[in-house]
């Protein structure tokens, strides 16, 4: 299993690495350290954790909306379903909820499963995702 810093948890949830280590610190998200000593968090805590977060409110740490360049947006999987040839993806990237639809033969070779790292990119009605 993926796991992700306290600086890439931020970035996936939106808000500064400040916020993600006082959310660490009063035990908000569980953590471990590495070998190094870095303090990580699980990436099914964090995409458990993303979903909470996005729930309490639509806006960033600064109260702007969050907002991505390009239509891209970098988060974490917090959902897959599989079907016989179709499958369902849904990616928690900061505040937004993104749902995609693509081909189970997709999700397996992007290697998507709960807790990975991957981006959403957005054109028109469609939503393609690449594995970070």
């Amino acid at each position: 299993m993926q796991s992700y810093t306290i600086g890439q948890a931020a970035r996936l949830l939106g808000v500064s690495p400040d916020t993600a280590r006082r959310w660490a610190d009063a035990g908000r998200v569980a953590t471990h350290r590495d070998e190094g000593g870095r303090r990580l968090i699980d990436g099914r805590d964090l995409a458990a954790f993303s979903i909470e977060v996005a729930q309490g409110g639509g806006a960033a740490e600064d109260g702007v909306p969050y907002t991505s360049a390009r239509n891209a947006f970098p988060g974490i999987v917090t959902a897959v379903k599989l079907g016989d040839v179709a499958a369902q993806v849904e990616i928690q990237a900061g505040p937004h909820r993104l749902v995609s639809l693509l081909t189970r033969e997709a999700v397996e070779e992007l290697g998507l499963e709960v807790g990975v790292q991957a981006t959403a990119r957005v054109k028109s009605t469609s939503v393609h995702i690449d594995r970070a």
